[in-house]
């Protein structure tokens, strides 16, 4: 009969004609109806025909309902079109001839606005029956050939009474010669055992049993994963007559799944530290024994120094030299390793690693490859390694990253006799690749570091200045760790009066960048303290440098690309400046939000200087004070940053208690104190920069110092000069007699003529002699060149010929002007 296209539609294989499908089917062997959402009969088969008599022109249209002989039983009513997607059960039918019919069916419902018809509804007819014994005989042979598991049926005892053909390839045996044996008769290992102690479970409990076993089947080079399943097969009173156990050869599902474990653990381990050597073992170490036996990584010897690699990795002709940064094995010492780690190995051309290299490609060789023979041959301590652990295949992969050749990585099996596959190549190379990325930014990191610390410790004093006032010893100790160099800096600046400034900064960020402006403000405290600015008066200029190169930041930020990384940016920096005189043994302290420094007396106790709390450089407006300490004779002065007591591990009070204890201890030199410090204070890798300066203050013996109020009478110039003379006669420096009383006389005359009383002099004889008038008024000299008809202005110039140095400075009651002379050795 006709029915509409959409009737029971079904997809086919492509090409299968329609007619040989339904031939092949026996469509009439199924009564199929198709109803509309009414209910009302769209479709008609002839089994449909066959089974109720009625025609497809005499039921077409009419309601599906008029067929039925009783209602449908079926729980809570009738079944809804809108609310059973599917319904069967039995039915009673009315035949055409007035029977009535049983009928078993299935109804499908379609969902609206489909294209086909709302309910189809099918039963299979009865009429043909199989032959006698088919279905057993089907079971049968279903369970022989089936392709889809290994499956084996034992009985009570756990003996094997059947197995199909897969069970028989699975364990290289047949059916008839495991009949009767326990299963851990047939695989002799903990898989066999594990399996029948769950199948011993399943006759006990009922309940079905699951395992997962590693086996290598005989003949074969590599093992099979297996999910074996063990359930109980029961009679018809629910009796337990046996035990089926079915295996699935899960080993593809296996291995993905490890590769995919490999691949995410290598995400996490590898990469860990910025280090190239550390980042190299990681690779190493993940590998082993996932993946290989043995694993190496070697690196281009250019990289040693280079900065960047070379363009051409491998020569052309060979050889090749490769520095061993890693290796790992499951044979403790490694002893397959031809070359040790940190040793540089040399590959000629067609070795496995040259090649690799050349072509940019992963390469798999089994040792009796024709290539890998030759280059045995040319390697006799590779060959006897090679017999003597029994290596089979070797992997090399070339790690490249960003476009530059590194080096490349072997991998190698021997106690796992499964030999590479692509597969494993293809998973060598992924994790190779990883790999080299993370080496490339060790390499890079490291590289950009060393430039920094080079940066750093070049605008640090190279060595520190001869002086008078103090002895110093100082460190710099740059990050650790992904921190990197910073912009911590030390200075000791001699100063006139034989006085010396202290100084230690530090400017927040790390890096280029860092020490960049690290270096402008050394340069910047320098310069000020050239002029002799007072503590707080310096600092209160360096805070307003700080500042305009803040706005000099904002600006070039808002020019520079987003992406720029350190292109902006506000500078932060903190400072601690001090000026000790040896004279007066006074000591000034100023500070801009830096820790404060600790003064260890010459008893051995240990103070911290109290100084105001004062913001750090570059916010402005607030003005910057002073402390002024007398030392005694030998105290020390310990000035550090915060790098030195502020840790992630402990807080700021704990390291100040233990900076305190560091300097009470007794030290050799001021060295041995140094290194006291910081041994008790820093981890291995400290977290930041750490700049420490300690120094022992000295004092000049009142013996050393002249010092005369000279009155404002130009006449009293002659007898300053005597006085001046006769002095350095007590000091047996007769040699300085001339040049000082040039000087001297220049000195005061200038200042009984253009300034103001009082007036001092005062001599310092120290490894210099220093020179130094004082008076009252506040205008500084300028030196200038004389014309030749002017009557003064020769005098100043001739004082700055004679001497070493000379300046100015001014104090809160006047000025100075100094000379110093550099005295000759006997």
């Amino acid at each position: 009969m006709e029915q509409p296209a959409a009737v029971g539609r079904a997809s086919r294989p492509s090409g299968e004609e329609p007619e040989a499908l339904e031939a092949l089917v026996g469509a009439a062997l199924t009564a199929r109806v198709a109803l509309d959402e009414h209910g009302i009969v769209t479709g008609w088969n002839a089994g449909a025909e066959r089974l109720l008599g009625y025609s497809a022109g005499q039921l077409t249209g009419r309601r599906a309902a008029d067929l039925l002989a009783e209602p449908i039983p079926v729980r809570g009513g009738l079944p809804t079109l809108a609310g059973l997607p599917r319904w069967n059960g039995d039915v009673a039918l009315r035949h055409r001839d007035g029977r009535q019919l049983t009928v078993r069916i299935l109804a499908h419902h379609r969902p609206p606005g489909a294209d086909v018809p709302a309910w189809l509804i099918v039963s299979a007819l009865t009429g043909r029956q199989p032959p006698a014994g088919l279905d057993e005989s089907l079971v049968s042979w279903s369970f022989a050939q089936s392709p889809c598991c290994a499956q084996a049926i034992y009985d009570t005892r756990l003996r094997l009474r059947r197995a199909n053909a897969d069970m028989e390839r699975a364990t290289a045996l047949t059916e008839e010669e495991m009949r009767g044996l326990r299963v851990s008769e047939i695989v002799v290992d903990d898989a066999g055992l594990r399996a029948e102690r769950a199948m011993a479970r399943v006759l006990r409990t009922g309940e079905p049993e699951y395992e997962e076993n590693y086996l290598r089947a005989p003949g074969e080079d590599h093992e099979h994963a297996w999910s074996v399943f063990m359930s109980a097969l029961r009679d018809h009173e629910g009796t337990i007559q046996g035990v089926c156990l079915s295996a699935h050869d899960m080993t593809e599902q296996f291995w993905a799944r490890k590769r995919l474990q490999l691949i995410a653990e290598a995400g996490r381990r590898i990469g860990s530290t910025l280090d190239v050597t550390r980042t190299a073992q990681e690779l190493a170490d993940v590998t082993v024994p996932v993946l290989a036996d043995f694993a190496g990584v070697d690196l281009l010897t250019e990289l040693d120094d280079a900065p960047e690699p070379p363009p051409q990795a491998v020569p052309a002709d060979g050889p090749l030299l490769l520095r061993r940064a890693a290796l790992q094995s499951v044979t403790p010492g490694a002893p397959e390793a031809v070359v040790a780690a940190g040793a540089v190995g040399s590959y000629p051309a067609g070795s496995m690693p040259f090649e690799s290299l050349r072509t940019g490609r992963p390469t798999l060789h089994e040792v009796t490859d024709t290539a890998f023979t030759a280059w045995l041959a040319r390697d006799p301590a590779r060959a006897a390694r090679v017999r003597a652990f029994g290596i089979h295949s070797v992997m090399a992969v070339p790690l490249v990253a960003r476009g530059s050749t590194l080096g490349v990585a072997f991998f190698v099996r021997h106690r796992n006799q499964e030999t590479f596959q692509q597969d494993d190549l293809v998973l060598a190379g992924e994790l190779a690749a990883r790999a080299a990325v993370s080496i490339d930014n060790a390499r890079r990191y490291t590289r950009e570091r060393a430039t920094a610390v080079t940066l750093q410790r070049s605008l640090l004093p190279q060595r520190l200045p001869r002086q008078a006032a103090v002895e110093v010893a100082s460190r710099y100790l740059p990050a650790g760790g992904q921190a990197g160099v910073g912009g911590d800096w030390f200075d000791v600046i001699p100063l006139s009066g034989a006085r010396v400034a202290l100084v230690v900064g530090d400017v927040v960020g790390h890096g280029l960048v860092a020490s960049a402006t690290m270096g402008r403000l050394r340069t910047a405290v320098r310069t000020l303290a050239d002029i002799d600015l007072p503590c707080d008066e310096l600092l209160t200029h360096l805070d307003d440098m700080v500042a305009r190169l803040n706005t000099e930041e904002e600006s070039d930020g808002e020019r520079a690309s987003a992406g720029s990384a350190g292109a902006s940016g506000d500078v932060g920096a903190t400072c601690l400046y001090a000026v000790y005189d040896p004279v007066t043994r006074r000591c000034c302290f100023a500070g801009a939000g830096h820790p404060v420094p600790a003064v260890v007396g010459p008893g051995g106790s240990v103070d911290l200087v109290g100084l105001p709390a004062t913001p750090p450089l570059g916010l402005g407006g607030l003005p910057y004070e002073s402390t002024e300490v007398v030392l005694p004779e030998g105290s020390l002065l310990a000035l550090y940053t915060n790098g030195l007591i502020e840790t992630p591990e402990r807080d700021l009070d704990t390291g100040v208690h233990r900076l305190r204890e560091a300097l009470a201890r007794p030290a050799g030199s001021l060295d041995a104190l140094c290194d006291t410090v910081l041994a008790d204070l820093l981890p291995q890798r400290p977290a930041d920069d750490v700049a420490l300066l300690i120094a022992r203050t000295r004092a000049l013996d009142a013996r050393q110092v002249a010092t005369w109020s000279v009155p404002s009478d130009p006449s009293a110039v002659a007898q300053t000069r005597k006085d001046v003379v006769a002095q350095l006669e007590r000091w047996g420096l007769s040699d300085a007699v001339f040049v000082t009383e040039l000087v001297v006389s220049e000195l005061v005359t200038n200042a009984i003529r253009h300034a103001q009383p009082p007036v001092q002099l005062r001599l310092i004889h120290d490894t210099t002699l220093i020179c130094e008038v004082s008076d009252g008024g506040s205008t500084a000299p300028h030196l200038r060149r004389a014309r030749t008809y002017d009557e003064g202005g020769r005098g100043l110039l001739l004082v700055a010929q004679l001497t070493e140095r000379w300046g100015t400075r001014q104090s809160a009651t006047g000025k100075t002007i100094w000379a110093e002379q550099t005295l000759s050795l006997a």
